[in-house]
């Protein structure tokens, strides 16, 4: 497979474009988050602004299973993206994504999707209390991700920064980012909960939820809410273990250490 450019139908008048602003990529400073592993950085073409999401080189034994086995994240991201707008949920348009190959090993790859602006993302609803209508937001989010569910969307990395909330006159809408990690099919009622894990340490949060949930489903709402707070903390026992895991073994980098 050598490297590969791929443009969204729609968008080809936009190919040379794209192609050049990835070649560039280190010459754009605009950046988007944090940037800690992948690199986002917002670009602008024709009056329209974009996002190029740059993925970090994996580990050898990752740049040969993504040379060989695996469609890489940000090809994952572009087929994922076209599947959930096909299934009315809104995510960023995909505009293209590149990878870049040696004969025998996976090196990089770039995700582009138009920029979306949102008035918040869930995690704020994690750390700011205080919102005025923190309450409906909640509840419309779980009833956004029951239609994910019923649909037999599985987002994987269903986590407090990868939903763009949109309030509207009708209330609010969702934006699903960070696609690379999604199944399709039926999900099973214990699926379906563990899907809320990583989203809040807060049970005030949870019992909002899975008050919610159960108002979708004929479930009951304590087991829901039950099965929700273990799974919560079954991730987060797993999710500091690491931390304290990589603390030992990357002693050296502030990131452990702080």
């Amino acid at each position: 497979m050598p490297n590969r450019f791929v443009v969204h139908d729609s968008k080809k008048l936009l190919a040379s474009d794209i192609k050049n602003a990835i070649d560039n990529f280190e010459e754009y400073t605009e950046i988007l988050g944090d940037a800690e592993r992948n690199v986002i950085k917002i670009i602008t073409l024709n009056d329209k602004k974009y996002t190029i999401k740059s993925f970090k080189i994996p580990n050898v034994i990752n740049q040969v299973a993504y040379r060989f086995f695996r469609k890489s994240k940000a090809e994952r991201s572009f087929m994922y993206a076209n599947k959930l707008l096909e299934a009315g949920i809104k995510t960023p348009f995909p505009i293209a994504f590149e990878v870049r190959t040696t004969p025998f090993l996976f090196k990089k790859s770039f995700y582009v999707s138009e920029l979306v602006e949102c008035d918040l993302t869930y995690r704020e609803l994690t750390t700011d209390f205080g919102i005025e209508d923190h309450e409906e937001i909640l509840r419309a989010f779980t009833r956004f991700t029951f239609e994910l569910h019923k649909s037999g969307i599985n987002f994987l990395d269903h986590s407090p920064g990868n939903t763009l909330i949109e309030r509207t006159e009708d209330g609010y809408e969702f934006s699903l980012v960070d696609l690379n990690r999604m199944e399709f099919g039926e999900m099973s009622f214990e699926t379906r909960i563990k899907n809320f894990a990583r989203l809040t340490i807060h049970e005030s949060m949870i019992r909002v939820m899975s008050n919610e949930y159960a108002k979708c489903t004929s479930e009951n709402e304590s087991e829901i809410f039950r099965l929700m707070w273990q799974y919560t903390q079954e991730f987060q026992n797993r999710y500091h273990g690491k931390r304290k895991l990589k603390r030992k073994i990357f002693f050296w980098k502030k990131k452990y250490r702080d």
